[in-house]
């Protein structure tokens, strides 16, 4: 079963949307899967700091 997912809300500058869209579809992801996917690959390289 796949991990429920809760919709948020966020503001970010346009060049960075921009950005994450073009990345997206080079990936061939959503905008969400990709922003999730940045999300979680930079908190889990940086899993030691948030101790």
């Amino acid at each position: 079963m796949k991990p429920l997912k809760t919709k948020v809300s966020i503001t970010l500058d346009t060049d960075i949307i921009d950005l994450i869209k073009e990345l997206a579809e080079k990936d061939d992801r959503s905008f969400s899967q990709y922003i999730n996917l940045v999300l979680k690959e930079h908190l889990k390289e940086n899993k030691d700091i948030q101790k």
